[in-house]
């Protein structure tokens, strides 16, 4: 299979039939060797019936209909491990996205023999609080994350197949790929692309601040070591303030009682968050260690006889037993 083209249905019903009719267009011009597939994410309306229609008139749509609303990511890692092409090509079919950026992609990938191509918006589309909302979301994210991650990224993206097989090595459950992308590492280039407003988002405000909930504590321990460093500095604050106070006792000088108070409710404040912050991270070193993330990814080993892509490290026996052709389901 040359090519896989992979995307999720949710509240698509009115986009899908373009979407296919442009997509397969697309891909036409590439081979004729590609699928279509589509994950339904437990839509509430009549997608699944058009892509079940749309898969009675073409062999190559492939649709997987979940039992349930997963959420967008994980109906995106669901619909890669489908995939079986040599290339990969994720986007999502509202058409916000052009389906036309598929050719604009691969034109790039075979120019610069990237191992992804992705496209970033060049501005943010939507209102003024889209707009702000979400270059917050990404300023906070990369503050905070271990991995910085391009802003204003879409979904759409061109993978080769030794960089899907290997994405697909992360098999925690709260799933943010905006850092896993930047954390699956390999040539990645970006395209600066028009992303167009179709109207009311289905990621609500509280969907956005889910996410970059999910989205810190999955990819940053740094929240944790802040609360450390505040804790160590009330502490080392409220030490300072007990030895001047002893000290003017010492002179004569007399204190108030509630100054005794104060300092010693901030000494103790700090002794708590500190104490806090300590064993948060411990905390995270174990949520860190829990997530089976494979420690390194081998690009190639060159033997001399032949090259062996999807390689990873030995001591990882937990995903040894996957071969590169293997079906990940997540």
């Amino acid at each position: 299979m040359k090519l896989s083209i992979v995307t999720t249905l949710y509240y698509s019903a009115p986009y899908l039939e373009e979407f296919y009719t442009r997509i397969q267009a697309e891909a036409t011009k590439i081979t004729d060797d590609y699928e279509i597939v589509l994950v339904n994410d437990g839509s509430p309306d009549a997608v699944l019936d058009v892509a079940l229609a749309l898969r009675q008139r073409d062999a190559r749509v492939v649709v997987v209909d979940l039992s349930r609303n997963f959420g967008h990511h994980k109906a995106i890692m669901t619909g890669l491990a489908f995939a079986q092409g040599d290339l990969v090509y994720l986007t999502d079919c509202d058409l916000e996205e052009e389906p036309e950026l598929l050719g604009l992609f691969y034109a790039v990938m075979d120019r610069t023999k990237a191992e992804m191509v992705f496209g970033v918006q060049k501005s943010r589309k939507g209102d003024l609080w889209e707009q702000v909302s979400g270059a917050l979301f990404w300023r906070l994210f990369n503050l905070l994350s271990s991995h910085t991650a391009a802003p204003n990224q879409l979904t759409s993206r061109l993978m080769v197949r030794n960089y899907v097989t290997n994405f697909l090595q992360h098999a925690e459950q709260t799933v943010f790929l905006g850092g896993l992308w930047a954390l699956n590492g390999f040539r990645q280039i970006p395209v600066e692309v028009t992303k167009r407003a179709k109207g009311n988002s289905t990621y609500t405000l509280g969907k956005k601040v889910a996410q970059l909930v999910d989205a810190v504590t999955a990819f940053s321990a740094r929240p944790l070591t802040l609360i450390l460093g505040l804790g160590a500095l009330i502490t080392l604050g409220a030490l300072g303030a007990t030895g001047l106070l002893a000290a003017r006792g010492l002179w004569g000088v007399e204190q108030p009682v509630w100054s005794w108070l104060l300092v010693s409710l901030w000494l103790v404040g700090g002794l708590v968050l500190t104490s806090v912050g300590l064993v948060g991270v411990y905390v995270a070193r174990i949520f860190t260690e829990v997530k089976q993330r494979p420690r390194t990814i081998i690009r190639h080993v060159y033997d001399g006889e032949a090259t062996h892509d999807g390689i990873i490290a030995a001591d990882l026996p937990l995903h040894a037993s996957f071969g590169i052709n293997s079906r990940f389901i997540f």
